[in-house]
């Protein structure tokens, strides 16, 4: 479980987050919704640790990480895996080494232990081929599309299985077609691994297509958490607009 306890961040006097404050459940997928810049993704860099607040805590499974530096704060976020807006592939490497870099860095998550090439290379490729992308290992980043970079990006999280995955506008940039492919492997992902999953977007179709609830950020506060079918009956100029711009249920083409 991870707890946002009363979280204030200011930027150059800018006020981005102003007590924000937010559960989310183990092994559930909790989509954070909200307007472009309303600091959705200052959110995700403070709950695996990159940011530090102003004044409040997080707590991940009893652990204030909002408290810990150096190796502690790495001992305690290392399960978790943020697919970042651009995908954050290293140019210079392959899609194979990409893919298995955080393992051939850290070895085996839970004891340390390196893992043979050949272990190794089958764990990648079984990461590629559960994302799409049997058969490019070879390819560098330049090869790909920006909907192929977002599927190998996400192979490179699940191949560790992290507890914890973070999404920052996974869907953005991307035609509708592709933004429902990632919007079904968020989904399998977090079905497969059993994680637990937050996902920042401003893209209500990809939102209530692969959330367990959902919460609305406005104003540096979440002013509403609940299920999709009961947070999309909120009375909010907000929602109000969400509801209008959707003809359909996303959830119906689970499985088309």
């Amino acid at each position: 479980m991870i707890e946002v306890k009363d979280v204030w961040k200011n930027f150059e006097e800018n006020e981005v987050l102003k007590g924000l404050s937010l559960t989310i459940e183990d092994g559930e997928t909790l989509v954070i919704l909200g307007r472009s810049g309303v600091g959705k993704s200052v959110l995700l860099k403070h709950i695996i640790g990159i940011t530090k607040p102003d004044k409040g805590l997080i707590d991940v499974d009893g652990q204030i990480i909002t408290e810990l530096t150096g190796e502690k704060l790495t001992k305690v976020t290392k399960n978790m895996g943020m697919l970042f807006q651009g995908s954050a592939l290293f140019d210079s490497m392959n899609i194979e080494d990409n893919t298995g870099f955080y393992l051939a860095q850290h070895g085996d998550p839970k004891t340390g232990k390196r893992y043979p090439k050949a272990e190794l290379r089958e764990m990648v490729a079984h990461a590629l081929e559960m994302v799409g992308l049997e058969g490019v290992q070879s390819k560098m980043p330049s090869d790909l599309s920006g909907g192929m970079k977002k599927r190998a990006a996400l192979a490179r999280l699940i191949v560790y299985r992290p507890a914890y995955l973070l999404y920052d506008e996974p869907t953005t940039g991307l035609d509708p077609i592709t933004a429902m492919q990632i919007n079904e492997l968020i989904v399998k992902t977090q079905e497969e691994l059993k994680a637990t999953s937050i996902v920042v977007t401003h893209d209500v179709i990809s939102a209530l297509f692969v959330a367990n609830r959902l919460a609305l950020h406005n104003d540096g506060k979440i002013a509403y958490v609940d299920t999709p079918d009961n947070f999309m009956k909120i009375d909010d100029p907000i929602i109000d607009f969400l509801r209008k711009t959707i003809s359909q249920d996303p959830r119906t083409f689970r499985g088309h």
